[in-house]
């Protein structure tokens, strides 16, 4: 059974939330002054949205095991209210979706033994909207689409799981995402995947490179982290594209100034989450 302090053995006390924050505003201040120099409007907003939601994340996650669960339930609430609306799911499932989504992070912070037996009722309650409703014509698709949501949203069990290092696994992912968009433009090259033909792999390597390098800095540099971020955080983002083209949608939603909608943000993440907790 996976425990909050065993996931992670190696981890260094820079992870902490405190120890890291120097770290982390220096990576802003750099960061923002890129963008500036980039006078890309789009790098921009997405600047302004990490300089909030880099401090939220420090908080919650210095509040301890209650603050990360927190943070995972309001993460996994608006995630789960963007997807139902991206892929259009009704308003009964939709509901089960939030609940359900909302309640995992709560069962692995105060009763993690019964994770699997939550995860167990989370598909059974989402699959059951459409069979007790009597749904003929588009029952198997509102399940089908219930049970991946729940398995997609899934990993944000990993910010309670991981415990302090989540924060050097969101700080890698982020600025890695922002590298990959900028290397991917400056340098070109062959497309990642049909299905987003805008990223290239010279954006893919470089994401990596600097998400490693986040890593390191931070002192969580281990081989499963490292094969998390470099592996998850391309091909999470690709699994989203693969659901907002099913949609036939843009952005998850658009709300979120020069971002779309939180999902676009986290899409990342939440592979790269899976990731980590599977190889640890």
């Amino acid at each position: 059974m996976i425990t909050p302090d065993a996931t992670v053995p190696h981890a260094a006390s820079l992870v902490a939330p405190g120890a890291a924050i120097p770290y982390i505003a220096g990576a802003l201040v750099v960061g923002g002054v890129a963008v500036a120099l980039s006078r890309r409007r789009e790098y921009i907003l997405r600047w302004c949205v990490w300089a909030v939601a880099v401090p939220v994340v420090v908080a919650g996650l210095y509040a301890g095991p209650g603050g990360a669960a927190a943070l995972a339930v309001v993460a996994g609430v608006v995630c789960a209210l963007e997807y139902g609306g991206l892929v259009g799911l009704a308003v009964p499932d939709r509901a089960v979706l939030v609940a359900v989504v909302a309640a995992l992070p709560v069962v692995a912070w105060l009763a993690l033994p019964y994770l699997p037996r939550a995860l167990i009722a989370a598909v059974l309650a989402v699959t059951l909207v459409p069979l007790l409703g009597g749904d003929t014509a588009g029952g198997l698709r509102r399940a089908s689409l219930g049970v991946f949501g729940v398995v997609w949203l899934l990993p944000l069990v990993g910010v309670v799981l991981l415990g302090p290092v989540v924060l050097a696994v969101f700080v890698a992912v982020s600025v890695g995402d922002i590298a990959a968009s900028f290397a991917g433009r400056l340098l070109g090259g062959p497309a990642l995947s049909p299905l987003s033909p805008a990223k290239r792999w010279s954006g893919a390597l470089a994401g990596a490179v600097v998400g490693l390098g986040a890593l390191a800095l931070l002192g969580a540099f281990t081989v499963p982290l490292a094969l998390a971020v470099a592996l998850g955080a391309p091909l999470g983002d690709l699994l989203e594209s693969m659901v907002k083209r099913g949609a036939g949608a843009k952005d998850s939603a658009g709300w979120l100034a020069g971002a779309g909608g939180l999902l676009d943000r986290l899409d990342s993440l939440l592979l790269t989450l899976a990731l980590a907790l599977l190889l640890a």
